[in-house]
């Protein structure tokens, strides 16, 4: 999506220390902050949400499809490791 200049939002839902270490350039919102944040999570494009191996990112999908019916959101599979180890192996790991 990034190579290809799509439109859409990248929701880092990591702690700031861990944004830190590594990150993608998305727009941080640790995962305790999501539901008072909700005017920063579009609903009208692709919003992908990533975390540190997918986890927390898998739940706060499932809480904003749940609880404001989202439909636009895709988990960046792994998370930030998976990024760190297929697509930019530079990338510090913790």
């Amino acid at each position: 999506m990034m190579d290809a200049k799509e439109d859409f939002t990248l929701i880092d839902v990591r702690e700031d220390y861990e944004a830190a270490i590594a990150t993608l350039g998305g727009k941080l919102i640790p995962m305790g902050n999501v539901m008072d944040n909700l005017a920063e999570i579009p609903t009208d494009k692709k919003v992908v949400v990533h975390c540190r191996s997918g986890k927390r990112s898998a739940t706060v999908i499932s809480a904003l499809e749940e609880a404001h019916g989202y439909k636009n959101l895709y988990n960046l599979k792994g998370g930030i490791l998976a990024w760190a180890d297929e697509i930019d192996t530079k990338m510090a790991k913790y």
